[in-house]
């Protein structure tokens, strides 16, 4: 699905990741407004592609967003809500 010239997905994979976790595609895109969201490259592992995560603000919640970058465009993999430690680093950077 395409939500505008920057934003795509896979429906099947953001109907996955609802069920799972409980935060729409949709809702992940509102992150991208914060203009105090933390990005950083996943190098976990090699994904075959550059994927990045971002915390950020959406609806008075903070999200984790995995996302990659295609011909400019950013596909998202996947989103759910931040876990403890990711909230405590999204502040920290955020309160000085």
């Amino acid at each position: 699905m395409v939500i505008d010239q920057r934003f795509e997905w896979d429906d099947e994979k953001a109907a996955s990741n609802f069920l799972k976790h409980g935060i729409t595609f949709n809702e992940a895109v509102l992150g991208f407004s914060d203009a105090f969201a933390i990005e950083r490259i996943d190098d976990r592992r090699n994904y075959g592609e550059e994927r990045i995560n971002i915390l950020a603000m959406c609806r008075g919640i903070i999200i984790h967003v995995t996302y990659s970058e295609y011909s400019g465009r950013v596909r998202i993999v996947s989103a759910r809500k931040a876990e403890k430690h990711e909230q405590d680093h999204y502040y920290r950077e955020n309160s000085a």
